[in-house]
């Protein structure tokens, strides 16, 4: 698969990478805290490996990725690239109160008003120096009644302007996702950690119900925090400490791909692909060599004798 037009650049790169984004949650400070030189660094070298996909969102470092994100792309034509970026979330202090539009907080919390998607979208803008962005998601609304009530319409409204190129909803769970892809006139739902070897939960209604009607998926999390990329020394499965079910499932999956040849990280970057209604994978990175690892995993030969192998196991 691949990313849909509307998902692309405007500006094709010959030779850009056509399923793989760069998750930018990481350079927003994610579990470690990463120097501005080096989230330029990770950004560049996603440049320089084709990647032209780029998802950030105002929770992530209350608003450090966005803001980093646009001071690396400072300079890159706009056109070359795709941003992505999320509303759902107001940036607030350590107070707790709302900060100047475009500037970084201490944390976030939830605002599904249309009000609160128009700031949040405004500020979003300034932190990463453009004037539009191509596809703005819904992040994790909770209260999915309220985000079809209030929120919805007015991500619709900015698409039917041209604001934005496209619409979608993210979250880590596929319930209320399906019922987005059931409900609104959406053209993409990100799921994370739900659609990759050690959880398949996205697969059995949310991605069928996509394909159905049309709406692209992007898969995210597909290391589910650190397991599938290195069982032994990031043992953590969504955000905590993975069970020892999960532990002796993952090793038993890297022994199959070390049998290979081949890293667990990049054959759990490759999963999804493998899903008929999955057209991209983002995957989070802080460092150029960690993008410079999983530009690698793009064009892995991963042979089906594997594929078969992990389905028995």
């Amino acid at each position: 698969m691949a990313f849909r037009a509307g998902l692309r650049p405007l500006t094709p790169t010959p030779g850009a990478s056509d399923t793989f984004g760069l998750g930018c949650a990481p350079i927003g400070n994610l579990f470690t805290a990463v120097a501005d030189a080096d989230a330029d660094a990770t950004v560049g070298a996603a440049l320089d490996a084709g990647i032209r996909f780029f998802d950030t969102a105002p929770h992530y470092g209350a608003g450090a990725s966005e803001a980093r994100l646009g001071r690396a792309l400072a300079g890159v034509p706009r056109d070359s690239v795709v941003l992505a970026t999320k509303v759902g979330r107001k940036i607030v202090d350590a107070g707790g109160a709302e900060v100047a539009s475009g500037a970084v907080g201490a944390d976030t919390v939830a605002d599904l008003s249309r009000d609160g998607v128009l700031r949040s979208l405004e500020g979003s803008l300034s932190r990463l120096g453009t004037d539009r962005v191509d596809l703005l998601y819904l992040h994790d609304p909770m209260d999915v009644d309220e985000a079809l009530r209030s929120a919805m319409p007015e991500l619709l409204s900015l698409r039917s302007q041209g604001v934005v190129r496209a619409i979608g909803v993210g979250m880590v769970w596929p319930d209320p996702l399906t019922r987005f892809v059931r409900e609104a006139d959406i053209d993409v739902v990100m799921i994370a950690g739900r659609t990759t070897l050690l959880d398949q939960r996205g697969e059995a209604e949310l991605l069928p119900v996509a394909e159905s009607r049309g709406v692209g998926v992007v898969a995210a999390g597909v290391f589910n925090s650190g397991i599938l990329a290195d069982p032994e020394n990031t043992p953590y499965f969504d955000y905590r400490e993975a069970s020892p079910e999960q532990r002796t499932r993952a090793f038993a999956l890297a022994a199959l791909a070390e049998s290979h040849g081949l890293p667990l990280r990049h054959v759990a970057s490759r999963y999804p692909l493998r899903l008929r209604a999955v057209e991209a994978v983002v995957v989070g990175a802080r460092t150029a060599a960690e993008v410079a690892d999983f530009a690698l995993a793009e064009h892995a030969e991963i042979p089906d004798e594997l594929w078969t192998e992990i389905e028995h196991l």
